[in-house]
């Protein structure tokens, strides 16, 4: 009788602990979903208001004029411009050096501690706040007074180059290392050199990780303002000289949505839309990317 009653105790205890647990459980799931509930309600909100406020801005004229005098009406046409240029030469100048940099930390860097040192600065430089580098270049190169430098498009580029960087290094290299082994040993069996296998067989096989990694970098850039009000200042008319300060649409969204003109306030929300869509549409494209390599390996 003893051992029964000892039996029935420890399946009391057991489904009493059970039963504790499955509170518990129900607690924290209900917790989690009230909490993701009301971050979906907040950006419902933001993306409600975006849409509301920034539709009534898109029309042609956004996308056909300059920016116009106060209580005018205008676009971006100009500001549109900047942003292209000054993003694409971010690319092509942080996408390289990246690559470069990602390579060497995955394929020559593991074995030694520069790699550990690189990976650790490369981590920093990718969590610093932006308007720390927009204040580097300002430092290294706007403020010194050389005629020939000073606010331009290409120290707006140079700051967002180093917004890049650190993302592609990342990528590149975790996408490099994800690589089998066995595809790099058969390879060099074949007396290929070092370099043939990075560039014919390992970019190869982790091109579409580091083609998002660089979709993600841009679609990172493409909002960003605080290193372009230190870099490439603004400009209110259209210019196509990469040397002297140009607009760009987070910079021109920052002044006029403070403003106290109507016409102002409306063309920043119209240009907060179209840049909200571009960065969707450059995340989905990233997204169809992996999506694609991944069904092609499997």
């Amino acid at each position: 009788m003893s051992a029964i009653a000892a039996q029935a105790k420890a399946h009391a205890v057991a489904d009493g602990l059970y039963r504790r647990r499955k509170v518990f459980n129900a607690f924290a799931l209900l917790l989690s979903c009230a909490a993701a509930l009301f971050g979906l309600l907040f950006l419902a909100w933001i993306l409600w208001t975006l849409v509301s406020k920034g539709i009534r801005g898109v029309n042609w004229p956004l996308f056909s004029q300059m920016t116009p005098p106060p209580m005018e009406e205008g676009g971006l046409l100009n500001a549109f411009f900047g942003s292209a240029v000054m993003c694409g030469l971010a690319i092509l100048i942080g996408t390289p050096l990246g690559i470069a940099a990602g390579t060497w930390l995955a394929e020559y860097g593991n074995a030694r501690k520069a790699g550990t040192v690189v990976r650790f600065v490369n981590d920093i430089l990718l969590s610093a706040p932006s308007i720390v580098l927009g204040l580097f270049i300002y430092a290294m190169w706007v403020s010194q007074g050389d005629p020939q430098m000073g606010f331009s498009a290409l120290a707006g580029s140079f700051a967002l180059a180093f917004i890049v960087l650190p993302v592609v290094v990342r990528t590149t290299d975790e996408m490099l290392r994800l690589v089998p082994a066995q595809m790099r040993e058969a390879a060099l069996s074949l007396g290929v050199p070092q370099w043939k296998v990075i560039v014919q067989v390992l970019y190869r096989s982790a091109s579409a990780g580091i083609v998002t990694g660089v979709l993600l970098a841009l679609a990172r850039i493409s909002g960003e303002t605080a290193p372009l009000l230190f870099t490439a200042f603004g400009n209110q008319y259209w210019n196509g000289n990469v040397l002297q300060p140009m607009a760009s649409v987070p910079v021109v969204m920052y002044q006029f949505a403070g403003s106290p003109y109507e016409t102002w306030q409306t063309l920043a929300w119209a240009g907060a839309l179209v840049l909200t869509l571009f960065v969707l549409l450059v995340s989905l494209g990233a997204r169809a990317i992996l999506l694609r390599n991944r069904v092609a390996n499997d």
